[in-house]
């Protein structure tokens, strides 16, 4: 069920969704009927008062009620589980962007050693009354032997309101009130609600003749999982993350997590999949073998636009700006490439490279870091490994080596941030992508790297390093046999 968000006190949780077995995806397709239509409301049953005391409380991350209730209860017996945990253990889909639905619950249940008992009871319609006390009086044999329940409910009694994980604790029969922690609540500990208004709330109706009521037991003694902590990003972190994106997100985008990216295409669902599978997972994966050993520091969004207009409409809307460049880029503000896909995949193996240089070199120099990427953006593999093709970037490079413009390797290497980008006098980009190509096709661009990775506090520029790693003095000489070389590629 996709979650909406509700404001509550000074605070905006999210509230998931429950959902039952087959039932459609859509939070409208669970609208709740109005209290009237349910007859609910009866004499206050002779049962007694119960309570299972000193729970804490966990305040929920976005959409993840059903996680935060079951670390209430694990926290009570000592288990180190959190709500993150409980959604990695659950096998929900990160993707969906929202938290675990009573199924993947379940799962994630059973995986701590709770016995759930029947988790989805069915209520007539036309009995309500009858048969939703006898569910509750079940539930509440539950609590007198000290078993705690998850129930799913309405949240309110709003017409499009969504569904909610709460944790029923106990049940006052002086007051007829049903005492519960509510996750989506600061502070929302051993709150009540009367029985009848519970009642009214519980039961989910998908189809005109029956309710749907949802509870999941915590019998038994729960268990730490040494599998639920995953090494860097986790699902739950991906899920979080798909989640605040959904306001940037239309009915025809495709997600798919792709670590540790999270890519977002406009294209056919296979073909959004395809990309991510062939582009983005083979170039983080040939780069992470030669160049990085540490991933991006937090997971960055890849948008994928098929078409310029897509592509052109989405960077108005959300960097309330004109399109830099028609190809694409990388915002480290936003987090995320963005990118027109229409025009080849070489730009966003390009962009792909910048996140990881600020992961593993923050202070790299922008000439290595554009030559980088630069090298990369027509790439393909050689005995396993990711190399650089020549590209269009090389007939204007070798023109300005015939007029004789292209600046001293010593000035490229040196460049300031500003002067790179700003006082280009045309060749930056392509001089450091060539400089590149040329380690990489005599068997020195790795050689080359380890060492700026060794002595770059000493040599922030590079420049030394590859001095010793061409066995020169200096480059002047060297220059002219590179031109000479370069004057020689073609392309295509």
């Amino acid at each position: 069920m996709r979650s909406l968000f509700v404001a509550l006190l000074s605070a905006v949780a999210s509230l998931a969704a429950c959902g039952a077995p087959g039932a459609p995806p859509t939070a409208e397709s669970s609208t709740p009927p109005p209290i009237s239509a349910l007859d609910v409301s009866s004499q206050a049953p002779n049962l007694p008062s119960v309570l299972v005391p000193d729970i804490p409380h966990v305040l929920q991350k976005p959409d993840f009620c059903g996680e935060a209730v079951t670390e209430m209860w694990l926290r009570s017996k000592g288990v180190s589980v959190d709500q993150n945990a409980v959604f990695n253990l659950s096998g929900m889909d990160p993707a969906r962007g929202m938290g675990a639905t009573t199924r993947e619950l379940k799962q994630a249940l059973t995986q701590l050693g709770f016995d759930t008992g029947p988790v989805w009871l069915t209520a007539r319609a036309s009995n309500a009354k009858d048969d939703l006390n006898s569910l509750f009086r079940d539930l509440h044999a539950d609590l007198t032997a000290g078993v705690p329940s998850i129930v799913c409910t309405h949240y309110d009694e709003r017409p499009n309101t969504t569904e909610h994980f709460r944790l029923v604790l106990g049940y006052d029969g002086a007051t007829d009130e049903v005492i519960y922690n509510d996750p989506a609540v600061p502070g929302g500990a051993y709150l009540r609600m009367s029985r009848t208004r519970f009642l009214s709330l519980w039961p989910l109706q998908y189809d005109p003749a029956s309710l749907t009521v949802i509870r999941l037991r915590l019998d038994g003694a729960p268990k730490n999982q040494s599998n639920s902590q995953v090494a860097g990003f986790a699902p739950a972190d991906y899920a979080q993350h798909v989640l605040a994106l959904k306001p940037q997100l239309r009915p025809e985008y495709t997600v798919v997590i792709e670590p540790p990216f999270v890519v977002v295409g406009d294209e056919s669902p296979d073909r959004v999949k395809k990309r991510a599978e062939t582009t983005v997972r083979w170039a983080v994966q040939k780069l992470k073998q030669d160049f990085f050993k540490k991933d991006p520091s937090k997971i960055l969004t890849i948008w994928l636009f098929g078409t310029k207009g897509s592509y052109d409409r989405h960077v108005r809307l959300n960097y309330d700006r004109e399109p830099s460049t028609p190809y694409g880029f990388f915002s480290a503000e936003h987090a995320s490439l963005v990118m027109n896909i229409s025009t080849g995949g070489g730009t966003l193996v390009h962009e792909i490279v910048h996140p990881f240089v600020a992961a593993n070199l923050p202070d790299c120099p922008a000439w290595l870091n554009e030559g980088l990427g630069s090298l990369f953006e027509q790439s393909d593999e050689r005995n396993g490994h990711i190399i650089g093709n020549t590209n269009w970037r090389l007939a204007g490079l070798q023109r300005a080596i015939q007029k004789k413009v292209v600046p001293s390797f010593h000035t490229l290497t040196h460049t300031t941030i500003n002067e790179f980008y700003e006082e280009d006098p045309g060749s930056n980009y392509a001089q450091s992508r060539y400089l590149l190509y040329y380690l990489q096709e005599h068997g020195l661009l790795l050689k080359f790297w380890n060492q700026y990775l060794q002595d770059r506090n000493s040599d922030p520029s590079g420049y030394t390093s590859l001095l010793n790693v061409l066995g020169e003095k200096d480059l002047t000489a060297f220059q002219k046999k590179w031109e000479a070389e370069v004057l020689t590629l073609t392309f295509p």
